[in-house]
């Protein structure tokens, strides 16, 4: 395949100049379709490169194969911080260093940063050459001085990089079984005892930055008899990213200005213009009328800039440039703040924007309106949409941060930030703590609580209970919004329901769970209060709420006891004022009753 990708061109014969200015080969897959390229116009990198295979392989010229490639294994870092290798050096041949000497301990450098000569950090050791150890105990990691003068001769320099991290993170996890242990890194009794680990919970980066070497590490000591278990972690959950936000500015020039008269090269591709996002939307889809006005308005403006500018000869196309803008300088309505964006940056302090609803007219200037693009990414420096946790605990607390983003989705997916949302769950922490408060103090009291807040009460449990198990923690927030709304609704103050609910929720907002439980007279911490468990007699329902209807149209609902026989309910349904007012004397063909769901009158 050679030669038949290039970037991709918007509709309307407006293009997309964005890597026009390349210095070096253009590699990405994405971004682009192919054209001028037969029967693979029109098609991304994927598609092509499937049909490309599929037509080789229909014309006997070739055939499709997955390659799998393992990653190289790369052990030694040139860098102060790991673990060193039992390892020196004798006529610069290596040589291992017996076990029983280990471990070897990093020595003490004055800095950790290379040599002058280019060698890692610990060749600014004094101390870093292997002399055997001999029978009255000399002997070790000595200095180079004492090396080359010891008369019992051997040993050499020692190696000057170290284990990488996951030289460690590898097997951390059996060390941790059997910590104290000073014999072996793990006993047998401790590692059948704790086996594996039962749940791994990381990003899905780890699978090529640890958890691959981790079964390397595993199968290894497996095979040679340490460990009795064949993988090392039994079930694995990669949690979602946090994606940001990012806002974009949308940089506008129109091809290059030349001197009518002399023929001669005067502003090459101004850059200094930004229109706004609905006038981008509609000059990339073509707009005719769109783009005159905006060639207009370009013009009227540089004029301001460039008075000889009624000289010159604006020849090329439009170009079209979306630009990373920092999201704080962005409000809530993806509103620019205008005074800021050209502060925050030195080439950003005189650029000219066409804002929105801005036709050229003089009295349209005064609408300084500038809307930014948005486009959910991976938050990261070099887009300007990382936002900061520990603003939002300042704002709002932690809590707030921690509740609102297990409220974002579920664990496994990635979910944009969303700032706007924060209040919501602020909102719901604060009528949290108007069950317990009001102006004058603690309200809670010891009456008995009422069936309706026992039910809200165990009903959240049991859901709060099983959304733990299934790592579904979205769905608990959720459940505890219900439960405070519905105990807020019955005016509920009391004890018998309010000190579970601020156990049950602890785990989700401990800071403020902390601060009830010791307002409620409580001396220990809530961490260790037994969790509340669901009783299912306070959910076992006693009556139905019927929907009554008459030929099939509701007209209002009635609640009765679920024991009552199809008999009982009718007499009860035809002496209601309701149905009489409903019949207007009319005596019903049929009465349809299903007990605990419908009453149908038939008329």
């Amino acid at each position: 395949i050679k030669n038949i990708f290039s970037p991709l061109a918007p509709k309307g014969g407006i293009e997309n100049h964005e890597h026009d200015d390349l210095k070096e080969a253009f590699t990405s897959k994405e971004g682009f379709v192919v054209k001028n390229s037969d029967f693979l116009d029109g098609m991304n990198y994927k598609q092509a490169t499937k049909t490309v295979v599929e037509e080789l392989e229909k014309l006997g010229k070739g055939k499709g194969k997955t390659n799998f490639r393992l990653r190289d294994a790369v052990f030694s870092r040139q860098r102060y911080w790991g673990e060193p290798f039992p390892v020196y050096y004798v006529n610069g041949l290596p040589q291992t260093i017996d076990a029983k000497y280990l471990p070897i301990k990093l020595p003490e450098v004055e800095k950790y940063l290379p040599t002058e000569d280019g060698q890692p950090p610990l060749g600014n050791a004094k101390e870093w050459h292997w002399l055997p150890p001999t029978a009255d105990g000399k002997g070790g990691v000595v200095s180079k001085e004492i090396w080359e003068s010891s008369p019992s001769g051997g040993g050499g320099g020692l190696e000057l990089n170290t284990m990488p991290g996951w030289a460690g993170s590898s097997w951390y996890w059996l060390r941790y079984m059997d910590a104290h242990n000073s014999e072996e890194f793990v006993s047998k009794k401790a590692e059948n005892y704790w086996q594996n680990v039962d749940l791994y919970i990381g990003g899905s980066e780890h699978a090529t930055g640890h958890l691959l070497y981790a079964r390397f590490w595993n199968k290894f000591l497996k095979d040679r008899g340490f460990v009795s278990q064949d993988e090392p972690f039994k079930k694995l959950i990669n949690q979602g990213m946090i994606l940001g936000n990012s806002a974009f500015v949308y940089r506008f020039n129109w091809g290059i200005i030349y001197d009518k008269i002399e023929g001669v090269e005067f502003i090459d591709q101004i850059e200094s213009f930004y229109i706004t996002k609905s006038k981008y939307d509609k000059i990339i889809k073509g707009d005719l009328e769109e783009i005159e006005k905006t060639k207009n308005i370009y013009l009227s403006v540089l004029s301001t800039l460039f008075p000889d500018i009624s000289s010159l000869n604006v020849v090329g196309k439009i170009n079209l440039f979306p630009v990373h803008v920092d999201v704080s300088l962005v409000n809530t309505s993806d509103e620019l703040n205008i005074e800021a964006f050209k502060n925050s940056r030195k080439e950003y302090k005189n650029v000219e924007f066409i804002f929105e609803d801005n036709d050229g007219s003089d009295s349209s200037r005064a609408v300084r309106i500038y809307k930014v693009g948005r486009e959910v990414e991976k938050m990261s420096k070099s887009k300007y949409n990382v936002v900061s946790p520990d603003d939002i605990c300042v704002d709002y607390g932690a809590d707030t941060l921690r509740l609102y983003e297990m409220f974002l989705g579920p664990l496994e997916q990635s979910k944009p930030w969303n700032t706007a949302g924060i209040s919501g769950v602020f909102g719901f922490l604060k009528k949290l703590w108007k069950l317990y408060f009001d102006e004058q103090g603690l309200v809670v009291t010891s009456n008995p609580a009422s069936k309706e807040a026992l039910k809200s009460l165990h009903k959240t449990i049991k859901k709060v209970t099983e959304d733990i198990d299934a790592f579904s923690f979205n769905t608990s927030v959720s459940q505890f919004m219900i439960c405070v709304n519905e105990l807020t609704a019955m005016n509920c103050h009391e004890r018998s329901i309010l000190e579970p609910l601020t156990v049950l929720i602890s785990p989700y907002a401990p800071h403020i769970a902390e601060e009830l439980w010791e307002k409620l007279g409580h001396q220990n911490s809530i961490s260790e209060v037994p969790f509340p468990k669901y009783n299912p007699d306070y959910l076992v329902e006693s009556s139905k709420e019927y929907p009554v209807s008459f030929n099939g149209k509701m007209r209002f609902t009635i609640e009765l006891p679920l024991d009552l026989k199809p008999n009982e309910i009718e007499e009860i349904i035809l002496k209601d004022e309701r149905t009489i007012k409903q019949l207007d004397g009319n005596i019903p063909k049929k009465v349809i009753i299903v007990p605990g769901k419908v009453i149908n009158l038939v008329l």
